[in-house]
C-alpha cells in the first residue's frame, strides 16, 4: 500500500483534532455539571422560598416527583403543594452530592436533610436519599425526575 501526502494529512488532522474534541468535551461536561449544581441549589431555595415563578421554571413540563413515602406529583402539584403552603420547608441541607452529565441529560445523587411541616410549628426532620434527572431543555436545565429513597 503506498501511503500518499493526503493519508499524512488526514492522521495528522486526526491525530491533532481527537485530544482537542476530547478535552472539549470535557470542558463542556464540566460546564454543564456545574450549571446542574445551580440548577438544584436554584431549585432548594426555590421550595425554602415558595417561588413559584422558579419552582415552574426550574421543572419540565413532565415532571414525576416522587417522595420516599411513594407518593408521586407531577409538576402542578409538586408546585401547588409548596405555594399553597400545605407543605412548608424550614431547611434543606443537600450533601454528598454528585452529578453526572449523560449527553443532554444528568443524573444528581445527593442526601438530604430537611425540617418541613404544614405550618402549624410542628416540625418533621426527613434523612433520606435523592435520585434527580435533569433535562438540558433550551439554554436551561430542568428537573424532570426525582425520587426519593429511605436511607
Amino acid at each position: 500500500m503506498t501511503i500518499s501526502r493526503r493519508h499524512l494529512a488526514a492522521v495528522a488532522l486526526l491525530a491533532t483534532g481527537t485530544p482537542a474534541f476530547v478535552l472539549s468535551s470535557a470542558h463542556a461536561n464540566e460546564a454543564d455539571a456545574a450549571a446542574v449544581a445551580q440548577a438544584v441549589a436554584a431549585l432548594t431555595k426555590a421550595m425554602l422560598t415558595a417561588d413559584k415563578a422558579q419552582l415552574e421554571a426550574l421543572t419540565a413540563d413532565q415532571l414525576s416527583y416522587g417522595h420516599s413515602g411513594g407518593a408521586i406529583q407531577d409538576k402542578a402539584d409538586f408546585v401547588n403543594v409548596i405555594v399553597a403552603k400545605k407543605t412548608v420547608y424550614k431547611s434543606i441541607e443537600l450533601s454528598k452530592q454528585t452529578v453526572a452529565i449523560a449527553g443532554n441529560d444528568a443524573i444528581v445523587r445527593h442526601a438530604w436533610e430537611s425540617e418541613s411541616g404544614t405550618g402549624d410549628g410542628k416540625w418533621n426532620v426527613s434523612k433520606i436519599g435523592v435520585l434527580q434527572v435533569w433535562q438540558k431543555q433550551g439554554t436551561g436545565w430542568k428537573l424532570l425526575a426525582r425520587q426519593a429513597f429511605k436511607v
